[in-house]
C-alpha cells in the first residue's frame, strides 16, 4: 500500500466541502440539497463511483464549478467521495443539508484553505485517510486577537451584537 498527498486545486481559493458516501444516486441527491438550501447558489459537484463503470459524475449549475470539481474528483481517484466547490454560499450555510442526505457518510473538510487530501492507495483503489486543512498553527490567541473574532463575526452578521 502506498500513501499520497494530493494537494486540492483551488485557483480561486472558493469554498468547498469534500466528503464521502456510498451510492450513486448521490449526485441528484446532493444536487438537490444544496439548491434547497440556498436558493442563488453558484457550485459543481462530483462523485467517484467505487464500482460498476468507475466514472465521475458530476453535476452542478455553473460549467466552470462542474470542470473545477470533476479535475479534483479524477486526481483524489478515492471511490465513494464528493468534493463540491460553491458560490453564493458558504458550508457553513450547507453541512446540516449535506449531512442529511441518507447516502453521505462523512465529511472530511469544509474549507477555502490550501488543503491536502491523504490517500492509501491499494491494489484496487484508493481511500481517503484524511486531510490537511490550512496553515500551520502560530500560537494562541491574545485577548485583542479575541476581541477582533467576535468583532469580525459580529460584523459579517453570524452573532448579534
Amino acid at each position: 500500500m502506498e500513501i499520497k498527498s494530493i494537494a486540492v486545486e483551488n485557483p480561486d481559493k472558493l469554498n468547498f466541502i469534500l466528503g464521502q458516501t456510498h451510492f450513486i444516486k448521490t449526485a441528484e441527491d446532493l444536487h438537490e440539497a444544496l439548491v434547497n438550501a440556498v436558493p442563488g447558489i453558484k457550485f459543481g459537484l462530483a462523485f467517484c463511483e467505487a464500482s460498476g463503470p468507475c466514472l465521475v459524475r458530476v453535476e452542478g449549475n455553473d460549467e466552470a464549478l462542474k470542470q473545477l470539481a470533476a479535475r479534483n474528483a479524477m486526481a483524489i481517484g478515492a471511490g465513494h467521495t464528493f468534493i463540491i466547490f460553491m458560490k453564493d454560499a458558504y458550508p457553513v450555510n450547507l453541512l446540516r443539508a449535506i449531512r442529511d442526505v441518507p447516502e453521505v457518510v462523512n465529511i472530511f473538510c469544509a474549507s477555502a484553505n490550501p488543503v491536502e487530501v491523504v490517500i492509501a492507495e491499494g491494489k484496487e483503489g484508493r481511500g481517503i485517510l484524511g486531510v490537511i486543512d490550512g496553515i500551520r498553527l502560530k500560537g494562541v490567541e491574545t485577548e485583542k486577537d479575541r476581541r477582533e473574532r467576535i468583532e469580525f463575526l459580529r460584523k459579517i452578521g453570524y452573532k448579534i451584537g
